[in-house]
């Protein structure tokens, strides 16, 4: 089974940034989309950011203008640019394939982000 290791995180001050990386493990069919979500302590996981295999993208509201998500296709890694971090950032991230709601693949660790204010 593909699984998903997730790096980059650490704390940060507000407006900074960080670069997240994401591996995968294995081949993903091409009709998932690969998303970057996250969870904040006491809240559900959300999809922040998704990228589909022919590279078109999609994020949420709330990080819109400020985070960029890409992916390297020959290393079976996406990244997730974030730029202008607020301490509403903070929260574990993950990444997995997915398909409308449907995950691909078990969940991974996740990476801590923490934006201090």
């Amino acid at each position: 089974q593909v699984q998903f290791v997730e790096s980059g995180g650490g704390l940060v001050q507000s407006g900074g940034s960080l670069r997240l990386s994401c591996a995968a493990s294995g081949s993903i069919p091409s009709i998932y989309a690969m998303g970057w979500f996250r969870q904040a302590p006491g809240k559900q996981r959300e999809l922040v950011a998704t990228i589909t295999s022919g590279g078109g993208t999609g994020y949420g509201d709330s990080v819109k203008g400020r985070f960029t998500i890409s992916r390297d296709n020959a290393k079976n890694t996406v990244y997730l640019q974030m730029n202008s971090l607020k301490p509403e950032d903070t929260a574990v991230y993950y990444c997995n394939a997915h398909y409308g709601s449907v995950s691909f693949a078990s969940w991974g660790q996740g990476t801590q982000v923490t934006v201090s204010s």
